[in-house]
Order: structure tokens, then sequence, then C-alpha cells
């Protein structure tokens, strides 16, 4: 009986956090998104540098709470595995709703960024069989060098800089909505932690598996809402930014910090091996479905991209199941 209450707690525990955190990264990111208005900023950084990362602070704010619980998988599970749900899962459905138009230098770049962001941080967390504080520091040191870089690539060669390109409804009290944003995004965290964990421990399933899925999923949400608008608005380069942005953020700022609060080790498993390299894949199929190989300086994710990137999500997900249980 004091089994099946916990377990019942554990979920309201989950469904609480993930509500929470969906509301308050809403709030975060309006609140945000109005400030930086007023400062000119193209579609695209926007969406990479206010959005994305905005929407990618309940990642930071649960990996960080789980490597400071002693949960390294959870928190390293989560930030791969939204990834992975980033691309897979969110672009592939926008592309089903509506086409998304890309630039191919856009596309290109952001490609080769993820990918090699994506390669520094694996190795980080094979060489030396560990994530030291070391590391997380030269982690987030590639975060500050490779943050700006990009932004001025995009600057220079990429979208349309054209302030009213983006329709971002105004709010009132901008910066409150975003302190208050972000303080609830924190507190809901633990919900969401203690929650998933109770729940791994009750069922018998592995914590990296358990942030390879329904933490994942859940803190991805609020990139899966403000995505579907922006698609819906025609507002693409808001759409590529935000999941670029939240890519960027999770692999190392998201890793880095999270060794930052605890160092820990690595003993081997599926998640190098299996999810590092399928999160390389989906970031190369970016400049693969989203460049133009004519002359043409816009590409077109259609359909028939989305509906590819959907399935290899359900076959990635198929292949978690088969190797959990197996």
């Amino acid at each position: 009986m004091y089994a099946d209450v916990s377990f019942v707690n554990s979920l309201i525990m989950i469904v609480s956090g993930l509500w929470i955190l969906t509301w308050s990264a809403n709030r975060f990111v309006d609140g945000a998104a109005t400030l930086s208005q007023k400062f000119g900023v193209s579609p695209f950084i926007i969406g990479m540098v206010v959005i994305g990362f905005g929407t990618s602070a309940p990642e930071m704010a649960v990996s960080a709470l789980s490597a400071a619980s002693g949960h390294s998988d959870l928190s390293l599970g989560n930030a791969y595995g939204s990834n992975i749900y980033n691309i897979a899962v969110i672009l592939g459905a926008v592309a089903l709703i509506r086409p998304i138009m890309t630039h191919t230098f856009t596309s290109l770049v952001s490609a080769v960024m993820l990918v090699a962001v994506s390669l520094i941080s694996g190795f980080l967390v094979w060489h030396g069989g560990g994530f030291t504080r070391f590391d997380a520091i030269l982690s987030l040191i590639a975060f500050a060098v490779l943050l700006p870089v990009s932004c001025h690539l995009e600057r220079k060669n990429g979208a349309n800089t054209q302030q009213d390109a983006v329709e971002i409804v105004p709010v009132r009290f901008p910066l409150l909505w975003t302190l208050l944003g972000l303080a609830l995004l924190v507190g809901s965290s633990h919900l969401l932690v203690w929650g998933a964990v109770d729940i791994a421990r009750a069922l018998g399933i592995s914590e990296l598996m358990v942030g390879l899925t329904i933490v994942a999923a859940g803190t991805s949400l609020p990139e899966l809402a403000s995505a579907v608008v922006s698609a819906r608005k025609g507002q693409n380069d808001f759409v590529m930014g935000n999941i670029i942005g939240s890519n960027f953020f999770n692999t190392l700022a998201v890793v880095g910090v999270s060794g930052l609060v605890r160092p820990f080790t690595y003993e081997g498993g599926y998640v190098l091996s299996r999810d590092l390299w399928m999160m390389v894949a989906l970031s190369a199929s970016i400049a693969l479905f989203g460049c133009s190989f004519s002359r043409r300086k816009e590409g077109v994710i259609g359909r028939l991209k989305g509906f590819v990137w959907v399935i290899i999500f359900f076959v990635y997900f198929a292949l978690l199941l088969i190797q959990e249980h197996g």
C-alpha cells in the first residue's frame, strides 16, 4: 500500500513539475523576448540566444539538481536526450505541420557547430573515464568562445535581420516575468527530479533511460510549443534558432554546469556508444536536409524530411526499450 502511495506521489510530482516547467518557461521567454526587442536583434539570434537558451533553462535546472543529488546518468541523459528530441521530434513535427524555409549558409554552419560541440562534449566525458571540474570548465570555455563566433557568422552571412520579421507579443513588466519564470523553473525542477528518480527505482528502469525519455521530452515541451507557434506564423528563423540555440546550450553549458556542480565517473554504457552518435548524426542531418544543393541560397525542409526525422526517433526509442529490457 505504501509503495502504491509513493508511486502515485511520484507521478503527481512529475506531472506538476512538467506543467510548472512549461508555464514558467513560457513566461520567462515572453519576458526575455520583449526585453530583447529593444535591441533590434535578428530573428535567428533572438531564437537562438533568447528563446533557445531560455527554453533550455529547464534542462539546466534539472541536470544541475540531478548532478548535485549524485544522479549523473539522469543529468547526462537529459542533456543528450533533449538534443535528440529537439531535432527528430520538434523539427520533424514542425516540418510536418508546415515546411520550414531555411538558409543554406545558416544550416551548414549550424550543423557543423552542433557536430563539433557534440564531439567535444563526448570526448570530455569519455577521456580519463569521467567528467572532472576541469573538463566542466573546458566545456564552459568552449561554449563561451563558440557562441559569439556562431552569432557573428550568422549576422555576417545569415538570414534576414529585420526586426519586424519576428512577431513577439509584448508583455507588461517583462523584467518581473523573466525573474519570476526563472525562479519557478528552479523550483519545479526539484519536483521533476524527485519524481523521475523515484519512478525509475520503483520500476527498475535505469536513470539514463528516464533522462533520455521522460525528463528529456518533458523539459523540451517549451521548445515544442514555441517552435509550433513560430512555424504557424511563418517565422522560420525563429524555429531554427530556437532548436540550434537549445542544443548548443544543452551540449556544452548544461553538461558543463552539471560537471561543475558534481564531477562524475563514466563507467561505460550506451550514452557514448549510442546516444552521442545519434545526436551527432541528427545534427549533421540539419545540413543535409536544410541546405540547398542548387545555386539558390534558400532550402526547404519539407514534410518528407520531417517524416524521416520522426521515424528515426521512433526507431531510436524502440532501440532504447529493447536494450533497456534486453
